[in-house]
């Protein structure tokens, strides 16, 4: 399987290109610089791409991959681009037909805890510092619901994605948090790249949006 990776040097990126080499894919790697990046890996290339400003090129790369990945992240204070990098994403697939599976944000994710409040409605739940993009990524859920032609999936992590081991262990939930045994909602990066890649080899329904959780 030949699979495409947006946003392939962010944190989500890079354990998404890991994985899939791991599962003997052939993987292209896109972002805007690969400064100190690693070349040497065997089914590995890099493409330098900026989403928004060439969205011919990536129509093209779409049509040569099987499936492709959405990690993309904009940078800090500029949150409000994961709507347009989403929308130029959602373009590429309706055009090509080419499944994508989109890294979305917990923000949305209800916290099952007898109310009705969500991961960015409860009061306190969320450092300001994160607010921004948590805010974005309502705005991406809103766009995605709007799609009905491009054939896409939005995996969201728990509300806390930390940099910890790969197990291979997850969950999947829908529009509730998955938690622990001690109440605790998390995963690592490793293993939601784990959940996408296996999602990428079920080929599910369309138009789902699932979460990933220890």
């Amino acid at each position: 399987m030949k699979v495409l990776i947006l946003g392939a040097t962010g944190d989500v990126g890079r354990e998404a290109v890991r994985e899939a080499l791991l599962r003997g894919y052939q993987v292209t790697g896109c972002a805007r610089g690969f400064a100190g990046a690693d070349e040497s890996k065997p089914n590995l290339e890099h493409v330098l791409l900026d989403v928004l400003a060439e969205p011919e090129r990536l129509e093209e790369l779409f049509q040569t991959h099987d499936a492709v990945i959405s990690a993309l992240r904009p940078p800090s204070g500029r949150e409000e681009l994961l709507v347009a990098l989403t929308q130029q994403v959602l373009i590429a697939a309706k055009v090509t037909g080419t499944p994508v599976y989109i890294t979305g944000g917990a923000a949305l994710l209800k916290l099952g805890d007898g109310t009705d409040h969500t991961v960015v409605s409860a009061p306190g739940f969320l450092p300001q510092s994160v607010r921004p993009i948590a805010e974005a990524c309502v705005a991406q859920d809103a766009l995605l619901e709007t799609e009905k032609d491009a054939n896409w999936i939005c995996l969201r992590p728990s509300p806390m994605l930390i940099p910890e081991v790969r197990t291979g262990r997850y969950a999947l939930g829908r529009d509730e948090v998955v938690r622990q045994a001690d109440g605790q909602s998390r995963i690592s990066i490793a293993d939601f790249s784990v959940a996408m890649l296996d999602l990428v080899g079920l080929h599910p329904a369309p138009h789902q949006r699932l979460t990933a959780g220890w």
